[in-house]
């Protein structure tokens, strides 16, 4: 039996998820359906310019996407401190610019004057708004449904276009977070839609690699690489870790992935693997098949068990993979 939503995302396990939608009917989300022959390429941009533009309104970062035929993959991290450092002006600025909101709100935001009662009941509503603005159940909310409505008017039909769940992974630790974000970023690749990272359309990584030869060096819409997990900047929020070695392991794992070998082993790869107390063999299963190898609490034992304990699960889901690859 699924459990609910409220005990897969718990923000005492981990701020960092792995939300997968999957479209419910045979017509392709993007790409061309081998059944009609249409072609439905445009809405990949239709998702990754939604997906682009909620980074900018919820308190919640975009670590890596990927936007495939029939699915979307992203990683997401829930940024509390910036959720709770919002004035209440932002929020309710933020919320405007998705939803309608109410006459309250509307004349709050206008600068009209409200009576007492007039800015409790505002004051209520933004505080609501604050907790779904880093909500990631929200998130996937204010994704999928307006790609749905679009799709449907296209189609000219009603009824569901996504499954009526996400599926939401719980990323524990770094070395589960790298992974699962190469595994996003090179799953054109793996499905032999694009021979190499920067060619990969509608995925975070081509979003890095071409800011990166602009000089820009991090998207503005992603969630910034800020350097050393070891010495971490607490004030930055971010992922702990070099771009520059971010984008050597994924296009050392694209490689291997796409020639369907091992591969040799990079010298200037090898002491990522190291700080990641990863081997070739173990991160390269892992990154070519994370869905697979991987399930529920994903991470370091030890974390997987304390997690475990907090969501209510009476043992650790796939404990046995958790000790093998992250161990």
């Amino acid at each position: 039996m699924a459990k609910a939503r409220k005990h897969q995302i718990s923000l005492n396990v981990t701020t960092c998820y792995h939300c997968v939608s999957r479209c419910v009917r045979r017509a392709y989300l993007c790409g061309e359906d081998s059944h009609t022959g249409k072609s439905y390429e445009h809405r990949r941009k239709w998702v990754e310019e939604r997906l682009l533009q909620l980074a900018s309104v919820f308190a919640i970062d975009i670590y890596a996407y990927a936007v495939m035929s029939n699915h979307l993959h992203v990683v997401l991290n829930v940024n509390t401190q910036q959720a709770q450092t919002m004035t209440s002006r932002e929020v309710c600025e933020r919320w405007h610019q998705l939803y309608k909101g109410t006459l309250l709100t509307q004349r709050y935001l206008n600068n009209e004057s409200l009576t007492k009662q007039e800015l409790d009941a505002v004051d209520e509503k933004l505080e609501l708004w604050r907790k779904q603005l880093h909500d990631i159940s929200w998130f996937m909310r204010a994704l999928n449904e307006p790609i749905a409505r679009q799709a449907n008017a296209e189609d000219e039909c009603t009824g569901r276009f996504w499954e009526g769940r996400f599926t939401s992974q719980p990323l524990l630790d770094e070395r589960a977070i790298i992974a699962c974000m190469v595994y996003v970023d090179l799953n054109p690749i793996r499905a032999k839609i694009a021979d190499n990272p920067e060619n990969s359309d509608h995925t975070s990584i081509q979003s890095r690699v071409k800011a990166f030869q602009k000089q820009q060096l991090q998207p503005a819409a992603l969630a910034p690489f800020i350097g050393s997990f070891s010495e971490p900047n607490v004030n930055q929020a971010g992922i702990y870790f070099e771009l520059s070695d971010y984008l050597l392991l994924v296009d050392w794992t694209g490689r291997a992935v796409r020639s369907d070998k091992r591969g040799s082993l990079d010298q200037d790869l090898s002491p990522i693997l190291d700080r990641l107390g990863m081997s070739t063999d173990l991160w390269l299963q892992l990154t070519q098949k994370f869905g697979e190898k991987t399930g529920g609490l994903t991470g370091a034992y030890e974390k997987a068990k304390v997690a475990a304990m907090v969501l209510g699960y009476q043992r650790v889901p796939r404990a046995s993979q958790n000790r093998h690859y992250f161990s």
